[in-house]
């Protein structure tokens, strides 16, 4: 090899070991690895720029904007409500059937986000019984359609930019649906041996409160125990912030004193039971909006107050609303309320005022979980004019010669008129981080070809596999691209394993849909690992669970998942 090919091969080594190393920013490793590859010579502006707009690039940035319009209508609502009644096994199976065809056709992030609250409030079942099948559920149902997942878009964009006419709709239901209809079967015999998640766990929820000792409350000076804020309902004093010292070991006959500032955990809904209290007055009563119609929120991952404290992101003037509490799941907070920095997943309990459901950035920053709901929450005619309209558009482009992506257009162009989606909505809400990976991904590839390193990886493979079996090397990419998802995220995982497999495909002589198959099935397949996957993410929080529990309870259905791709994917598309 040349020298202008090592260094080819150390830049996608770099980006291998750079995307386990930071797994939680791919987007800014294929940024960098653009960059290394433009300022080599290894790829030129004019590549970029065409990656920039490949068919099926556009073609995902399109959902995802058609997803902001999609989770505002009511369908994710009435699921929700309509899951829990009648028997255990009945409930269990709308649950974990609604939110993989839920998942078919939308992002599954905020199905998941949606459902988290409904499950684990329910009375039927124990939500520890849940939450895990409902993630898996919801990777299941990525897999029965193109747009199910972002990893399927993204091997589609790949496999376009190689010459290929890309996939239709419906290519992944019939080996999505046997490896889903396996998998239930697995998941529902096996849920049993979930731990359950403790009853007072579910009600207290851990949110942390904040109340402040005024100057003229007749609190001061005497004892916790004398003032009764030891034994109040639901509600427990883990510290007290005293000028700037946290006291976190709060004995009975510790006295109260002026300024301090008494952090509580504990049920929200008893929050209002602290203004009985003579001079404690709440966080959100310094902005006078604490009223008795509070509202959960979830804070999205792009939100712009993540990474900020409650005092820099100045939320009142943002949302005309304060925060009451905070709740993060997996992990204990501390200290004062108006310190914390936000993370993504943080739940907040606001208390708003009149203009916050008419706020344009509330879809930016939260998913609104409980109490009331955004001003622009579909309804009407909007609300099945989105839903039927995604419905006909994907039935034109299946059933019809007019593509996907003019029928995404189309919509797009609906929904803006509509009024469903503003221009404001799409300039905030676009998918940056996407758009990033997937350009990095294809420039990469760019790079691969440009350098040689393709055509010779080819005759590699070519004369190493020589006599050996095309299905031991499909089977070999399948693998790899699962370990790749359990190390890294999923669509990292399928934009650095599509190169791979799709050359061993032209080595062997053979048709390389098979082998992309395996690297898109591969890339969902994340059951073993609580960080593969975002809704794995959510739940393993949610649910406290621990890495062991998903190891023994994902391990069964990530083997059946592989079996029944590996077995399936070479039927419906011979090699």
């Amino acid at each position: 090899m040349v020298i202008e090919q090592w260094l080819m091969v150390a830049v996608f080594i770099t980006t291998f070991i750079s995307l386990v190393k930071y797994s939680k920013v791919p987007e800014r490793v294929f940024s960098v690895t653009v960059l290394v590859c433009l300022a080599l010579s290894f790829v030129s502006v004019n590549d970029i720029l065409t990656n920039a707009v490949n068919p099926g690039l556009v073609t995902l940035v399109l959902l995802v904007l058609c997803s902001f319009a999609f989770e505002r209508t009511s369908i994710l609502r009435r699921l929700s409500a309509g899951v829990f009644h009648g028997s255990k096994v009945k409930s269990s199976l709308r649950l974990l059937l609604g939110t993989a065809f839920a998942s078919a056709i939308m992002s599954n992030t905020a199905v998941v986000a949606t459902l988290i609250n409904t499950v684990k409030k329910n009375q039927l079942i124990n939500a520890g019984k849940l939450l895990l099948p409902l993630s898996f559920a919801a990777i299941l149902g990525g897999t029965l359609t193109l747009v199910g997942t972002s990893t399927n878009l993204i091997v589609n964009s790949l496999l376009i930019k190689q010459g290929h006419e890309g996939f239709g709709f419906f290519d992944f239901s019939l080996i999505g649906l046997a490896a889903f209809a396996l998998c239930l079967i697995v998941i529902l015999l096996r849920s049993r041996t979930l731990p359950d998640i403790s009853r007072d766990d579910l009600i207290t929820e851990n949110y942390l409160l904040e109340a402040e000792v005024s100057l003229s409350s007749t609190l001061i000076g005497k004892s916790i125990e004398e003032n009764g804020l030891r034994n109040l309902d639901s509600l427990f004093l883990v510290e007290i912030v005293r000028q700037g010292r946290l006291i976190s070991a709060i004995c009975p006959e510790d006295e109260i004193q002026a300024n301090d500032k008494l952090i509580f955990s504990g049920d929200i809904s008893k929050v209002l039971t602290l203004q009985q209290f003579d001079g404690l007055s709440l966080y959100a009563e310094q902005d006078d909006l604490l009223r008795d119609n509070l509202t959960e929120v979830l804070l999205k991952s792009d939100s712009a107050i993540v990474g900020k404290s409650l005092k820099q992101a100045g939320f009142r003037a943002r949302f005309d609303a304060a925060v009451v509490a905070v709740r993060r799941e997996g992990s204990a907070l501390s200290g004062k309320l108006g310190d914390i920095v936000l993370q993504s997943g943080d739940f907040l309990v606001l208390a708003v005022g009149k203009d916050f459901p008419t706020r344009t950035n509330l879809s930016k920053n939260f998913y609104i979980l409980s109490g009331r709901q955004a001003d622009n929450m579909l309804s009407g005619w909007r609300d099945y004019a989105t839903v039927w309209g995604f419905v006909a558009s994907i039935f034109v482009s299946v059933f019809t010669t007019l593509p996907l992506l003019s029928c995404l257009f189309i919509y797009i162009a609906f929904l803006i008129f509509s009024g469903a989606l503003t221009v404001n909505e799409i300039k905030r809400r676009f998918p940056l981080e996407i758009w990033m990976i997937v350009l990095g991904a294809l420039t990469l590839a760019s790079a691969i070809e440009n350098t040689g390193i393709a055509s010779m990886f080819a005759q590699n493979i070519e004369g190493f596999l020589h006599g050996q079996s095309i299905y031991i090397a499909f089977v070999l990419i399948f693998v790899l691209t699962l370990i790749l998802t359990e190390l890294i995220t999923n669509s990292a995982a399928a934009a650095l394993a599509f190169p791979i497999a799709y050359n061993i495909a032209l080595a062997l002589d053979v048709d390389p849909i098979p082998f992309v198959m395996a690297v898109a099935f591969a890339a969902s397949g994340s059951f073993i690992s609580p960080y593969g996957y975002q809704t794995n993410v959510m739940v393993y929080n949610a649910g406290n669970y621990q890495l062991s529990d998903f190891v023994k309870f994902g391990l069964p259905i990530s083997i059946i998942y592989s079996i029944t791709a590996i077995i399936m994917i070479p039927l419906v598309f011979p090699f």
